[in-house]
Order: C-alpha cells, then structure tokens, then sequence
C-alpha cells in the first residue's frame, strides 16, 4: 500500500484512469469516420461554428471567419493536424463535439480501468474531493465520464480542469488548481503516468504517484514519485 495524507485527489485521465489505447485506437479514428457526416449535419450550429471558426483562425486563414471556408476546407485541415499531431484550439474543440455526439449517442462507451469506479466510489464516500485534469478539453472529459463501460461515473467529480488552465508541464497550473480546490497544495495527491507533470505538480507543493498501467511508456528509475498500479494500493489517511 501506498499512503498519503490527504483531502484532495486530483486525477489524469490517459494512463491514469483509462488506457491509452482506447483514445488512440478508439477515439481518434472516431473522429476521422465521422468528421464529414458531423460537418454535414451540424454546420450551422453555434458550438460548430465556433470550432470552425478557431480552426480557420489557427491555421491563419483571412480573419478566421467560417463563413469565408467550407465543410471541405475544415475537413482537409483537420485531418491535416491530426495527421501531425498539432495540439491546436480548434481541432480539440471540434474533436470534443464529435466525441460528445459518440459517446451521447451510445456509438462509444469509455474505457476504464475496473478498479477505478469502486476507488471513486470509497473516496467519494470517505470525503475526499475527487477531480480530473486532461490535456482533454472539458467538453470531452464530461461526456467521456458520462458514458462509461461501468455507467456514468461524471457524478464522482467535483471539478474537471483541461489546459486553458495551464500546462500539464507548468508549475502555476497546479497552484491555480489548488487554489480552486481551496485546499493547501500539501492536502492533494495529484496521481498521473507522465513523469514531467508530477514533478510540476510536487513543485508547486502537491503530493505525487506515479500511475503504472498497461500499455503506458517505461519510465526511468530515480524519479522520486511512489508509484501504483492500481488504485486499490493507495491508501488515503
């Protein structure tokens, strides 16, 4: 077992409560199937209209406008990004509502590990005030949860945090958040599988564990994180 003192838990999602695997193999050729049929259907819609919009900002084209490309044009720059790996704006917003129209309409059922709904589960029941932080937009992370393989499991948290927050990687994100949790940074335990982001957060105060899951990268040994890999060896006092 591993312990710590604690009031918060702040949680990643990839390799830390669901596999890596499920939003590469999964998630992401959802959207490239899908794309041109979301486009076509909700074109005129606000929450389209503004992805597309950023998307036509980010990739600098006249003032951003939408009305100024077609469905064509955003699809082409989308598949474009994701075939490169760009982390932009309006590519995650878009892929967010794509998502949420998946997971909403029972097209995709979230992976998680199977010890992780009975650890929400206890700690919700003990006290502890359990929230998410993902490079994922919000807009993602909630339908994701929502829709799980064990049922929806968005009601076992409080807070949800996505990168408009800050950096994964950035020692002010973790202190904004633990202002947010409105807890000294000392009473949270951030749990991730990304070494970097553990050593931001236990700069800015936080307690750390490292999440060893199937399928995520080797880590070198010398860290200085404890590590799991199963939310049942952690034991929260």
């Amino acid at each position: 077992m591993t312990q710590f003192a604690a009031r918060g838990i702040l949680l990643d999602i990839e390799g830390t409560t669901s596999s890596i695997s499920f939003v590469y193999d999964v998630m992401f050729p959802y959207v490239r199937r899908e794309l041109d049929a979301y486009l076509e259907k909700n074109w005129d819609s606000d929450a389209c209209q503004a992805a597309c919009v950023q998307i036509a900002r980010d990739a600098g084209w006249e003032d951003g406008r939408r009305q100024s490309c077609l469905p064509q044009d955003i699809s082409d720059e989308v598949i474009r990004l994701m075939d490169d790996d760009v982390k932009a704006t309006g590519l995650k917003e878009l892929q967010g509502l794509i998502w949420e129209s998946g997971f909403t309409s029972g097209e995709m059922l979230a992976h998680v590990y199977e010890d992780v709904p009975g650890a929400l589960l206890n700690w919700n029941a003990d006290g502890l005030d359990v929230r998410l932080y993902s490079s994922g937009r919000l807009g993602a992370q909630k339908p994701f949860f929502g829709h799980t393989e064990f049922g929806d499991l968005l009601p076992q948290f409080n807070g949800h945090y996505d990168t408009t927050t800050g950096s994964k990687k950035d020692q002010a994100s973790y202190t904004a958040i633990a202002l947010a949790f409105e807890l000294p940074p000392g009473e949270i335990v951030f749990l991730s599988d990304v070494i970097a982001e553990l050593d931001a957060a236990r700069t800015a105060g936080m307690q750390t564990c490292l999440c060893i899951r199937p399928g995520n990268k080797e880590v070198e040994p010398g860290h200085g994180h404890p590590a799991i890999t199963n939310f049942a060896q952690l034991e929260l006092v």
